[in-house]
């Protein structure tokens, strides 16, 4: 699993008029090249009397699967802008359609490539991009008499404290980046004087808007 990669934000379609033609945009997540498949011939069949559906897809922790698609555009004009906005933006596991219906206008080669690339990214950026960081749940568990100091220091902290349980002992639950984890506990140890106790529990990706321009 990777640690950390981008992702758009949500399924979504976005529609965009360039010249009098339409440009239907359909962004979708997926987890293998056979949902990528599925999804592109539902689009097909949805827009059957549309002049054509263009795809592009990346699949893979390193984008092992790249496929572009013109579907009768002139070859190296449409999948393979659209593919290249979608790895400018650094996403994975992502696949979009862009469906054209044609305005009576022609757009020439070079019009076609910045019309099918500007449908992307105008959908990408209304439906936004998140960033997807595989978290450890954490359960960080000490004797009352430090319960307060841990609480403020973790309210101080990077880190993100989910909730706090209160029995024998205080036990704080907390979800923290894998590839921090180790750093996560020899922090803590030192705030602690080593009287904590550590238990790790499930992995899963939390995920966070990214701010337009940025890639942290």
């Amino acid at each position: 699993m990777l640690k950390h990669y981008y992702t758009i934000a949500r399924d979504g379609i976005v529609e965009t008029e360039i010249k009098k033609s339409r440009f239907i945009c359909h962004l979708k997540r997926v987890t293998d090249e056979a949902q990528a498949q599925e999804y592109i011939q539902l689009i097909k069949k949805e827009h059957w009397k549309a002049n054509h559906n263009c795809v592009a897809y990346l699949i893979g922790d390193q984008n092992e699967i790249q496929r572009a698609y013109d579907d009768g555009e002139p070859g190296g004009t449409a999948g393979v802008p659209m593919l290249e906005v979608l790895k400018k933006q650094d996403l994975k596991y992502v696949v979009a359609v862009v469906t054209r219906y044609f305005g009576g206008i022609k757009l020439g080669a070079g019009g076609l490539i910045r019309a099918y690339g500007k449908s992307v990214s105008t959908a990408l950026d209304e439906i936004g991009v998140v960033s997807r960081a595989l978290q450890v749940q954490v359960t960080v568990t000490v004797n009352y008499p430090a319960s307060g100091k841990l609480e403020n220091n973790l309210k101080e902290s990077p880190y993100t404290l989910l909730t706090i349980l209160y029995t024998e002992q205080v036990a704080f639950i907390c979800s923290v980046d894998e590839e921090k984890v180790e750093t996560f506990k020899k922090e803590l140890t030192n705030w602690l004087n080593g009287q904590v106790h550590f238990e790790e529990g499930e992995k899963s990706y939390q995920e966070s808007r990214r701010i337009k321009g940025t890639k942290t």
